[in-house]
């Protein structure tokens, strides 16, 4: 199964408002594992970033002035991602721009060339109900560190991402633990043993029968009377 992890970065919250994105990056997973292979572009976005999400990303204009526009990167991001299914976290906002960005330049949407998306921001919620949900609350739940996200970046974004999906859907939970069989000889062994050693039974010594119907003893007064555990210890003398 082929996924790519995809973050963007944009001059805005709205692309009905015309803003457009500044930044896309796109991380490669085959059956659960990064490929190493990535997709990492900035944008021009040829109108203003508002204050707003500067302070969000801190990307400059002045830093994207010699960047590529969309249309010179389009066809690089459809074929990367071509056949694949998508992983974004709030799918709908990253959807939403890049279809405005695609229909600017009039290629049919995103999802003609995925196999599917996946919105990891309402798979949280359907998780962890009434909770934060937010990247950065969901590394600190799954103990991923996230400590050089000082600012929002798509590339970051995506790998710590990618870390958060593995967590959250039960598989493997960093991308380098390999699970671990037994070797053959061991696991031909078990098999023919079919049982496991008997367990080694401890009985109580005398102290510790002592303490114990002392603590019972305890709990049947401040239970006046209703320690059930108590009335079983006598029947069994």
């Amino acid at each position: 199964m082929r996924q790519i992890v995809l973050d963007t970065e944009t001059t805005g919250l709205d692309p009905r408002q015309g803003h457009r994105i500044i930044e896309v990056a796109c991380l490669e997973m085959v059956n659960r594992r990064l490929t190493g292979r990535h997709l990492h572009r900035y944008i021009n976005p040829e109108r203003a970033i508002d204050e707003g999400a500067a302070a969000v990303h801190g990307i400059t204009l002045d830093f994207l002035a010699d960047k590529p526009k969309f249309g010179d990167v389009a066809d690089e991001l459809l074929e990367f991602v071509n056949g694949a299914e998508l992983v974004i976290h709030n799918a709908p906002f990253d959807i939403g721009f890049l279809d405005a960005e695609l229909d600017r330049l009039g290629r049919v949407p995103v999802r003609t060339f995925c196999d599917g998306v996946i919105d990891t921001l309402r798979m949280a919620k359907e998780l962890h109900p009434g909770k934060r949900n937010s990247l950065d609350a969901l590394c600190e739940r799954y103990a991923i560190d996230n400590s050089q996200r000082t600012l929002h970046g798509a590339l970051l974004d995506t790998e710590l991402l990618a870390e958060v999906y593995l967590a959250m859907t039960r598989g493997q939970e960093t991308l380098i633990i390999e699970s671990v069989a037994p070797p053959p000889a061991q696991a031909s062994e078990s098999a023919r043993s079919g049982m496991r050693k008997p367990l080694a039974v401890l009985r109580a010594d005398a102290a510790e029968s002592a303490e114990h119907e002392r603590l019972l003893a305890g709990i049947d007064k401040e239970s006046k009377g209703a320690c059930v555990w108590l009335a079983g210890s006598q029947a069994a003398v």
